[in-house]
């Protein structure tokens, strides 16, 4: 009895330091977010690869292996350079870069921006606490930070600024943060990157947001050194607040910023007169609005699409080699998923829309066919190690396979040559040892080289097949 009451005690005294651990870890680490980072980090230590690592090349331990098979459909409409598909940069987190995050509503962003700041493997992660919406993102042994975004930073330029709010706003306040002394430092490189999502399905959310409440009456709209005045941008209310709205009275307003949000926060609103629709006709307007945010977009360091998450994840990492610790999930529960819409509705929309739509068909396009191209060029960096590991491996064991200069001469056409023969020198048969293991040591460097191009042609060949 005394030994079964002693197991007793020391299971009720290990189920209560059990149930503390986790009463003190909901106190400090409240979120499902936060929860989740400490079991990844975790994981790591004890020996495990975190979700956020690439093994060297594609296979079983590339955790985006599966996300190749996606684009066996994808035919590509548009074509792109090779500087718009290789986005690679080299982000000096401990220098001046600085990544720059263009939050448009309803895309996603805020579950990105959470992202930045609690997900990423860094020498000085983030410091987030518990209540607090902002975070402090210093670089390692600074004072300053690497990041500009809504959970860093705050909305320092405006609610949901845009790119014409953002690339006057930011050099400027960053600049404004800075020492007499780091201003005589080189000038930073800003990194652009957002966030896009479909049109359809962004303009429901941002609805249904709308209908609960929301207004972005903070939004400064600021162009050229001022803001909208309100002949140049009316309200679709009064009041408040639109909540309650029903999407038929959220799409019949002509004013509504919802339409087309995406073409015109990614678009410089300088060449178009800012909000003042006097100055050219509508659809010029748009046109010129739509080549801007192409163009913008496609300079960006970086977007990825909400549709297309563990994607997103790889481009960002393979952008600015900085890893995530915990993967993205790919979440269709939204609330505008939830909405029954009839297909004319969706047409409505679309037609609404329809700036969106070409940007967003053009974002999608680039988005894969950069997606392709990182995935082809890691598969060649992966090669080019294989190739080089042989190669070493070749020159160890050549001894083993008897390549050396005694081996035997190749026959020629000429008669053979002796040591008694009085053209035959010890020069010559030096100079001719040495040939022959230059042409033996060739041989061997062809068949590694013959091995690869097979599998080059074999890449090709499943490319290809993708392709179709």
């Amino acid at each position: 009895m005394d030994e079964k009451s002693y197991y007793s005690r020391l299971l009720v005294a290990f189920l209560m330091v059990l149930c503390f651990g986790v009463i003190v870890l909901q106190y400090v680490c409240p979120t499902s977010d936060c929860q989740l980072l400490h079991l990844a980090s975790l994981s790591s230590r004890l020996g495990s690869r975190a979700p956020g690592d690439r093994m060297n090349g594609a296979g079983a331990g590339d955790p985006y292996s599966s996300e190749d098979g996606a684009l066996v459909r994808f035919v590509p409409r548009f074509n792109f350079t090779t500087n718009d598909l290789n986005r690679a940069v080299d982000f000096n987190i401990k220098g001046n870069d600085v990544i720059v995050f263009l939050h448009i509503q309803k895309t996603g962003g805020t579950t990105f921006g959470r992202h930045l700041v609690r997900n990423i493997q860094l020498e000085r992660p983030c410091e987030c606490h518990a209540g607090q919406k902002k975070c402090t993102c210093y670089r390692p042994g600074k004072r300053d930070t690497w990041l500009f975004s809504r959970f860093s930073t705050g909305w320092s330029c405006g609610l949901h600024a845009d790119w014409t709010e953002l690339t006057n706003c930011v050099p400027s306040f960053m600049g404004n943060r800075e020492s007499q002394e780091r201003r005589r430092t080189p000038s930073r490189n800003y990194y652009y990157i957002t966030i896009l999502r479909d049109p359809v399905w962004r303009y429901l959310s941002e609805w249904r947001h709308v209908q609960r409440g929301a207004t972005w009456k903070a939004s400064k709209h600021m162009c050229d050194g001022h803001s909208p005045t309100l002949s140049e941008l009316p309200s679709c209310y009064t009041g408040d607040d639109w909540s309650g709205c029903s999407l038929e009275e959220f799409m019949v307003c002509p004013y509504n910023l919802a339409n087309n949000r995406q073409t015109r926060m990614l678009a410089d609103l300088s060449l178009v007169g800012c909000y003042n629709l006097s100055v050219m006709s509508e659809r010029q307007r748009w046109a010129m609005l739509l080549e801007s945010a192409k163009r913008n977009l496609r300079n960006m360091a970086f977007f990825g699409l909400t549709e297309y998450q563990r994607k997103t994840q790889y481009l960002f990492e393979h952008t600015f080699r900085l890893s995530f610790i915990a993967p993205f999930t790919q979440l269709n529960g939204t609330r505008a998923a939830s909405v029954e819409v009839e297909s004319e509705t969706q047409r409505r929309i679309r037609e609404l829309n329809q700036w969106d739509v070409e940007l967003y068909e053009y974002a999608r396009d680039l988005f894969l066919q950069r997606f392709q191209y990182a995935r082809q060029q890691e598969r060649r960096e992966a090669r080019q190690r294989r190739l080089q590991e042989r190669r070493k491996l070749h020159a160890k064991v050549k001894p083993w396979w008897g390549v050396t200069g005694k081996a035997v001469f190749k026959p020629t056409k000429e008669p053979p040559m002796t040591e008694q023969s009085p053209t035959f020198s010890e020069e010559k048969r030096v100079d001719a040892g040495q040939t022959l293991e230059s042409e033996t040591e060739g041989q061997v460097e062809d068949n590694w080289l013959e091995e690869d191009d097979s599998e080059t042609i074999l890449d090709y060949l499943e490319n290809v097949e993708q392709w179709r």
